[in-house]
């Protein structure tokens, strides 16, 4: 598995998302959320496979807690990087409600985790982050190494970037939405020397469905995916290893944050990784293959509810 340097750390280009460890997730998960001893399996698998990072959040369900029990049994806790996020304010919290928050969410993770020191600790939504002074103290008290954002719009993130106060961050960019590769935030991140970690890559698995299956709200995305498939099976190979293998190829890229449910996925998802980035033609030709697609198909908390 390639590595890539990160400040003080050594990371796996294949970062682990976790969501899936701690609730159901994503429209192309057909396995459900996996049982704990489905998770020990999933973690040895990653690190026989040199998978050295994984993703997780305050607010997704279960997973901090499971994580830290099964990398403590499975005697590994100190060999992987964890990345976690902070849990959401309320609207229109108070500086002080929002500081005392923020320092809750940070210890509680730790507890979770089982951990002295959050490797790394991000403001999970973008509009929490007129609170970063908090974090960055946190930092500076020992609870935190590394402290950063995870991010939904580019205007924001371009704002985030240039603050110059953020170690790393969290973009969400496939195959179908360049909007931050575009607003040069990968650029100007790779520059800066941060942490950028890549996620949404299959785009919750939308990238991954047969036409069949996408919902008719989405339906605009099914000539974009044809084509795409196309170019896959040209190039020898799966839809899901072009979607990895060309983030991997953008600039700056740190890692790619991919969640997996089973133990083949994520051998799967090593084998893909292990080939590296795309060449330059192939990434060429999935620029010129893809328009500009609007919010309504690339930003999944704008798809249309599924009927009840």
């Amino acid at each position: 598995m390639e590595m890539k340097q990160f400040a003080g750390l050594t990371l796996s280009r294949l970062m682990i998302g976790t969501v899936q460890f701690g609730m159901d997730y994503g429209i192309a998960n057909k396995t459900g959320q996996p049982s704990y001893r489905d998770v020990c399996d999933i973690l040895s698998a990653a690190y026989a496979g040199g998978v050295n990072c994984l993703d997780t959040a305050a607010m997704y369900g279960t997973s901090e807690e499971v994580l830290g029990k099964a990398l403590e049994e499975l005697g590994i806790a100190s060999k992987m990087v964890i990345v976690t996020k902070t849990a959401a304010l309320p609207p229109g919290a108070e500086p002080a409600e929002a500081s005392a928050l923020i320092e809750q969410s940070v210890t509680q993770s730790l507890k979770r985790l089982r951990l002295d020191t959050l490797p790394v600790c991000l403001i999970h939504h973008e509009e929490d982050f007129r609170y970063f002074d908090v974090l960055l103290k946190l930092k500076q008290r020992g609870l935190v190494r590394y402290a950063g954002s995870s991010v939904m719009t580019p205007g924001v993130t371009k704002g985030i970037v240039n603050s110059g106060l953020i170690d790393a961050l969290q973009v969400p960019t496939s195959l179908l939405d360049r909007r931050y590769v575009n607003a040069g935030i990968f650029h100007d991140s790779h520059a800066r020397g941060l942490g950028l970690f890549v996620r949404s890559m299959y785009l919750q698995g939308l990238i991954l469905l047969p036409d069949q299956d996408i919902a008719p709200g989405l339906a605009a995305v099914v000539p974009v995916l044809q084509r795409l498939r196309a170019l896959a099976a040209q190039a020898g190979m799966t839809l899901a290893e072009l979607a990895a293998r060309y983030i991997l190829g953008l600039e700056g890229v740190c890692c790619g944050v991919v969640g997996v449910e089973t133990v083949e996925q994520m051998r799967q998802n090593v084998a893909i990784f292990n080939k590296g980035p795309l060449d330059s033609s192939l990434m060429k030709a999935i620029i010129a293959a893809v328009p500009d697609l609007p919010d309504a198909i690339v930003m999944p908390n704008k798809w249309p509810k599924p009927a009840a």
